[in-house]
């Protein structure tokens, strides 16, 4: 024991002599060793790597999720996601639980939504009841080439609220918003589809009567259910009445939709990735709906694109650091739906840009600012000196104005001797236009490179990865590429967290067709979603 004690004070003595550098690099190595034992060998750390790898996962940058579990654990997690999320798609909605009601068209604002706040212990959030479910309409964007914010779309259309609805490519976490993923139908009509119709897509829409359909569909069932309004993106968590398995602990910016059996709406938004709101998980979203009885729920596109829009203001807080983000759909609330119609934007459209940090106008006027900023205060060059032989130090200024000649001591000395009459031995030339041209290089002459973008956000956004099957085209119209889906949620995350986001050209959307029995439409259906969030 004396021995360890001797060991001990000398080792004290020694630190007192270290330098903090050496003191702060030791406690980090300390520290950083201590960390990694707790992670990689107790189970509590293990259930935190755990956790940190499906937060990654849900967003853009999966692919980092290797540094917490590795790459095949990562690989393994991913694949169970994408299971879980097709499994509890498959089960057929049984469309005689829901029990529909006449409502009154000359109605208050009050009959026909009622807002709240809600929260839990790592988050804060709205929910709006929607009491007539024939009033929620998809709205698409009002011109060709870039999404729409909410609130312009509700005060545009004259709509009473409004959420976002389906998922979108958005490469760097700055997309346009136009690259819709998925179909979108509005009015029965289909307007923006990337998929063939015969192939099932996950769907959450209404039918004519109000009733609230989630689940894996073909475009032939949805004509035969008689969809009204709907957008791509999933998980279910709610199925007849049943809650569905959930396994991804991820917590994200939130957008859900449920209905009770007496066709009330719910729609439940949930702030994520800010200090006064971490995020929600799946399972605590389900576990909202459950509590008011919903008999089926799912999740809409989350992450930076979750936002609820009440008479025009935005009432939540979205993640996006550019504020709210132009999508290419919503669920919005009518007092006189039948009067409202979609735009066909994508008519016609051969190509689609999914734009990103070479067109985001917030992206751009943030760089040039950053830009104008530095020419403004450009950095101040350091001062040098120059030194004639023999002679003092010279500081140089930094200025290009005359500087006062150096004499050479021992040369004027020499000349004294030589002459009566006092020269001045001006600096060598050449060290002194080194001097100033060094001194006086304006730094506003550089370029300034733009940075690179924060990935996401977002929504988280995220991306997920499109299934595997290639997109099949529509008869007569051009093929379609597969696409990636991002921001704000998990594989298996679905409202609040995912954000389809896509790094490659989205493909080209369909010409839409009615969505009316006897005329089958061919219509194109996204990809599964292969991850969530932003």
């Amino acid at each position: 024991m004396s021995t360890a004690l001797q060991l001990f004070n000398t080792a004290s003595q020694h630190l007192r002599y270290w330098s903090w550098l050496k003191r702060s690099l030791l406690l980090a190595a300390v520290l950083g060793f201590m960390a990694s034992s707790f992670l990689f060998m107790t189970p509590p750390g293990t259930d935190i790597r755990l956790w940190l790898a499906h937060s990654v996962i849900i967003t853009q940058h999966r692919e980092w999720a290797w540094i917490f579990v590795g790459a095949a654990q990562r690989d393994e997690l991913v694949r169970k996601m994408h299971l879980e999320v097709e499994e509890n798609a498959q089960e057929k909605q049984d469309m005689g639980l829901i029990t529909h009601k006449q409502h009154e068209r000359e109605r208050s604002i009050d009959e026909l939504i009622k807002v709240e706040d809600i929260s839990g212990k790592l988050w804060k959030g709205k929910k709006m009841y929607v009491f007539d479910p024939t009033s929620i309409r998809v709205m698409t964007p009002s011109k060709p080439g870039e999404g729409e914010r909410i609130t312009s779309m509700v005060k545009r259309t004259g709509a009473v609220a409004g959420v976002n609805g389906g998922g979108f490519g958005d490469p760097e976490g700055l997309g346009n918003g136009f690259a819709a993923l998925g179909a979108i139908i509005s009015g029965g009509e289909i307007i923006f589809t990337d998929q063939d119709g015969s192939i099932k897509q996950h769907i959450v829409g209404f039918t004519k009567d109000g009733t609230l359909v989630i689940g894996k569909y073909d475009m032939f069932e949805l004509r035969d259910m008689g969809i009204s309004e709907a957008a791509s993106f999933y998980p279910r968590v709610i199925a007849n009445g049943k809650p569905l398995p959930i396994t991804d602990p991820s917590r994200a910016p939130r957008t859900a939709v449920g209905q009770k059996a007496d066709g009330t709406v719910i729609f439940i938004i949930i702030d994520g990735r800010q200090a006064h709101s971490v995020g929600a998980t799946l399972k605590e979203v389900q576990t909202l709906f459950l509590q008011e009885g919903a008999v089926n729920a799912g999740f809409l596109d989350g992450g930076a694109s979750s936002e609820m829009v009440v008479g025009g203001e935005l009432i939540t807080k979205p993640s996006s650091r550019y504020g709210e983000r132009r999508l290419p759909s919503a669920f919005l609330v009518y007092d006189r739906p039948e009067e409202v119609r979609a735009l066909r934007v994508w008519d016609g459209i051969d190509k689609i840009d999914a734009g990103g940090a070479h067109d985001h106008p917030e992206f751009l006027q943030e760089q040039a600012e950053k830009k104008t900023k530095q020419k403004n205060n450009p950095t101040t060059p350091g001062k040098r000196e120059t030194t004639a032989p023999d002679g003092p130090a010279v500081p140089s200024t930094g200025s290009s104005a005359t500087k006062p000649a150096v004499t050479n001591k021992s040369s004027a000395e020499t000349n004294k001797k030589e002459s009566t009459a006092p020269k001045t031995v001006p600096t060598d030339a050449s060290e002194e236009k080194s001097s100033t041209d060094a001194a006086t290089q304006a730094p506003s002459g550089s370029k300034t490179v733009p940075a690179k973008p924060d990935g996401d956000d977002t929504t988280q956004n995220n991306d997920m990865k499109a299934n595997t099957k290639p997109n099949a085209p529509l008869p007569g119209a051009p093929s379609t590429s597969s696409a990636n889906i991002q921001d704000g949620g998990s594989p298996t995350s679905g409202g609040s967290t995912v954000q389809m986001r896509d790094t490659s050209t989205p493909a080209a959307p369909k010409q839409a067709a009615p969505l009316t029995p006897g005329t089958p439409a061919a219509p194109t259906v996204p990809a599964a979603p292969g991850s969530v969030g932003n």
